[in-house]
C-alpha cells in the first residue's frame, strides 16, 4: 500500500508524528501493516484548523520538500491532498488525516480541515480515513496511546470493503490513568448543533461556546466518544 498522511494542525504537530507511528506498525507489533510500501507526508506548512474544505486557486502554493517522503505545503488540507495525489504520489491507495488535536464529531465534519482532507480524497475515489483525538479541558494528550489505538483501528479498516463516495471518521476519547480500555463503536454522526455563545465587548464578539457541553444524540459519535469509547463513523459525499 502507498499512503498519504496529512492533517490540519501543521506538518510539525505531534499528532501527525503519532499517525506516522501508527501506520508504520510500530504500535501494533502483533498485526503489522505488511503490505505497506510507501508513506508520504504532505501536510500544511502552517496551522489550518477549522478551515473546512477551503482550497487555494488565486495565489501560488509553495511546496517545500523536506526529505524524500515529506512535503510542507503552504495551503489548506484539501490543497495538500490535491497536490499530493496529482503530483507527488499518483498511485496512492489511502489518504489518512490526523491525528487531530481535538475532536471532530458530528457536525464538526463541516468545519474540520482534517475531515475535509479525506473528503477531498473521497471525491477522487480514493479511500480515506480521518482520525481525531477529543480533549478534556486542557489536559495533556497521550500520543503514544493514541498511536496504538489508531494502528489497531487502521488495520481493521484497511481490510474492510470500501464503498465509493464514502470515507471514515474516527474520534479517540480522552481517558485518565486507571480508566478502562475503550471499546471501538461503529455509530452514526450526531446531528445536534455546536454550542453558540459569545462574549461581547463593544463591537467585538468572542466565541465562548463550551465544546464538552454540546447536546448529543444517544448512541451517536458524540455520545460514544464523550462516554470514553472510540467512535467510528462512515460519512458519505
Amino acid at each position: 500500500m502507498n499512503l498519504i498522511l496529512t492533517n490540519d494542525d501543521g506538518i510539525d504537530a505531534p499528532g501527525i508524528q503519532a499517525l506516522q507511528q501508527a501506520v508504520n506498525g510500530g504500535s501494533i507489533p502483533e498485526k503489522p501493516l505488511e503490505n505497506l510500501q510507501k508513506v508520504i507526508i504532505a501536510a500544511p506548512q502552517y496551522h489550518q484548523s477549522g478551515c473546512g474544505h477551503q482550497v487555494t486557486t488565486h495565489r501560488p502554493i509553495q511546496v517545500q520538500q523536506r526529505s524524500q517522503w515529506e512535503y510542507a505545503i503552504a495551503g489548506t488540507p484539501a490543497d495538500c491532498v490535491r497536490i499530493a495525489t496529482s503530483h507527488i504520489c499518483k498511485d496512492v491507495n489511502w489518504v489518512i488525516a490526523g491525528i487531530n488535536a481535538g475532536g471532530n464529531l458530528g457536525v464538526d465534519a463541516y468545519i474540520s480541515g482534517t475531515v475535509a482532507a479525506v473528503r477531498e480524497a473521497a471525491i477522487h475515489g480514493i479511500p480515506a480515513i480521518a482520525v481525531s483525538h477529543y480533549r478534556q479541558g486542557k489536559l495533556d494528550y497521550n500520543w503514544d496511546l493514541a498511536a496504538r489505538w489508531t494502528g489497531e483501528i487502521l488495520a481493521d479498516l484497511f481490510n474492510r470493503p470500501q464503498e465509493i463516495g464514502t470515507y471514515w471518521n474516527i474520534n479517540l476519547p480522552h481517558l485518565q490513568p486507571g480508566d478502562s480500555e475503550p471499546e471501538v463503536v461503529f455509530c452514526q454522526p450526531c446531528t445536534k448543533p455546536l454550542p453558540v455563545k459569545y462574549q461581547i465587548e463593544g463591537d467585538e464578539f468572542y466565541y465562548t461556546g463550551e465544546y464538552s457541553k454540546r447536546n448529543r444524540t444517544p448512541g451517536s459519535d458524540v455520545d460514544v466518544c464523550f462516554a470514553g469509547n472510540i467512535a467510528v463513523t462512515k460519512l458519505q459525499l
